[in-house]
């Protein structure tokens, strides 16, 4: 601190930033923590690990919308998409999305391998390293590739998938994600506004997991009595919704890049918006249902959060109010798309990312304005239609349009080759579904009590594994290791919902008899 006055104080500005090569310079001779604010590097890396909290929320959220005997296997595929993207993202993802020289598509391979990613001032904003920059984008390509894969719920093989994450996030999410932010992207330079994600992250990932849907195909029993199921555990998706909900400040006021008023307006533009959503989702399930339904809720605290991320640094408080209502509204009312287009989105993430999305980034050509894009003191917009820009819209469109066209097609076309390599076929078999994703695929459960009603049905010690059959245990004499004086709950012929029968005899000639749920 530098001496002043005594009514005043006077601090010592950041030196230029003046390194020479591609990392920056030498920290052996220079200290390259003197070109950044320590604020704005401590509120990025904190922002960074917000984003990170979202994954497993998305695989809460997803968990207990689905049924009992797969709820493990969407957690696992959340975390799983972690991974698999950060690695993608470290060896070639960013360099493909933010190479400093890349194309109006795609970038190159400058920075394969983090090759030159230290102290340089990044390519997002001047106020935040490379490397920095480089982790917090990663964050965001690791949650698109989550909220995608769970299109593959209760019926989708766990190896392809994992292998998908890699390519899609090379072949979609990269090219989708450099043509928006990255500064020689041609929808950045045609002037589109997308603050945290509005293409990129969900309409990119809602129109994937309705393609991922479609190829899969339906769910074993759709369309009958088998699916009418309510969510299994609606505290799992309370706990998901709030991870995201705490998660999504990082996001959406992480994308300031910087600890500023850009980066509060979208905080405070973020919360209200998904209050709002969730009150909407609520009433409008009540006034068909007449019960306050938390589902509806946690749905419209999602809905609305998708539809304020693409405005969240460009538009004014009041504004979020709106995005709330018509991002919740319209994804609500979209959940009855699939029935129109025949097509099993079993968690309904094209109604909530895809219209979501979209709903936010034709808001955003109404609502942004010149003022709250300058509070970082940087961007420099021309605004929306308050600020008399009528072509925003077109603008907005063709980005929308654009980004769920290519990933739809593209998405489609990845599985379509996928699944004619040998080994790789999308489609859990018939006897795993009946059985469920956890148990065929994983082995482990996501309920201590399925593991207490193995110990109960089956003889521990000649267990041969998880077709759970009670008649084989009367015909081999294994009946003595049933109790009687379990919990009716424990006791029953059941696991999961399902008669607990060996499910081959369903695949078999013979095995025409039918499951209930």
């Amino acid at each position: 601190m530098a001496e002043g006055s005594s009514d005043s104080l006077n601090y010592v500005p950041l030196v230029p930033f003046n390194g020479t090569d591609g990392q920056g310079g030498d920290s052996l001779s220079t200290d390259l923590n003197m070109w950044y604010q320590s604020g704005d590097i401590g509120w990025m890396i904190t922002a960074t690990a917000l984003v990170l909290l979202m994954i497993p929320g998305v695989g809460f959220f997803y968990s207990g919308l689905a049924r009992r005997k797969s709820a493990l296997s969407l957690i696992w595929l959340s975390v799983m998409a972690t991974a698999v993207t950060t690695f993608q993202w470290f060896f070639w993802g960013y360099s493909l999305t933010f190479s400093k020289t890349a194309g109006p598509y795609i970038g190159n391979l400058a920075n394969f391998g983090f090759i030159d990613v230290l102290a340089h001032p990044s390519i997002g904003s001047s106020k935040i390293p490379d490397l920095l920059f480089a982790i917090y984008q990663g964050m965001f390509s690791a949650i698109t590739v989550a909220l995608a894969t769970g299109a593959v719920a209760e019926r989708g093989r766990m190896l392809p998938c994992v292998i998908f994450m890699f390519i899609w996030a090379t072949v979609i999410y990269d090219p989708i994600a450099c043509w928006t932010w990255n500064p020689a992207g041609w929808s950045n330079k045609m002037g589109g506004l997308d603050f945290a994600g509005g293409t990129p992250v969900h309409i990119a990932s809602g129109a994937a997991a309705l393609a991922y849907s479609m190829m899969l195909g339906k769910r074993r029993g759709h369309g009958t009595h088998e699916l009418n199921y309510r969510p299994h555990n609606v505290t799992h998706i309370v706990i998901g919704t709030v991870f995201l909900w705490v998660g999504w400040f990082g996001f959406n006021a992480g994308s300031a890049l910087s600890a500023n008023m850009r980066a509060i307006m979208a905080a405070v533009v973020t919360n209200l918006a998904a209050c709002v959503g969730g009150i909407t989702w609520c009433v409008l399930d009540y006034r068909l249902e007449r019960k306050w339904s938390t589902v509806g809720f946690c749905s419209g605290v999602v809905a609305g959060l998708v539809a304020i991320t693409p405005g969240s640094g460009y538009v004014p408080v009041w504004s979020s109010v709106i995005y709330g209502v018509l991002g919740a509204g319209f994804a609500n009312y979209a959940t009855k798309l699939k029935f129109l287009l025949r097509i099993d989105d079993a968690l309904d993430i094209f109604a909530v990312h895809g219209i979501g999305g979209l709903v936010g980034n034709v808001l955003t050509a109404f609502f942004a304005a010149d003022w709250v894009a300058h509070l970082d003191n940087a961007q420099v917009i021309k605004g929306g239609w308050v600020n008399h820009n009528w072509i925003q819209l077109p603008i907005q469109l063709a980005d929308s349009f654009s980004g769920g066209f290519y990933s739809f097609v593209g998405t489609s076309l990845i599985l379509f080759v996928m699944n004619l390599i040998p080994g790789l076929h999308l489609r859990a078999a018939e006897e795993a579904e009946i059985l469920g994703i956890d148990d065929a695929e994983i082995g482990e459960f996501a309920y201590d009590y399925v593991e207490l009603t193995r110990e109960v049905l089956n003889d521990v010690d000649g267990e041969t594994g998880s077709m759970f059959s009670t008649e084989q245990h009367h015909h081999s004499g294994h009946h003595s290791a049933m109790r009687t004086d379990y919990p009716p709950v424990l006791s029953a012929r059941e696991k999961n919902g399902f008669t607990m029968m060996d499910p081959r005899m369903y695949s078999s000639p013979a095995g025409g008899q039918s499951m209930s749920q």
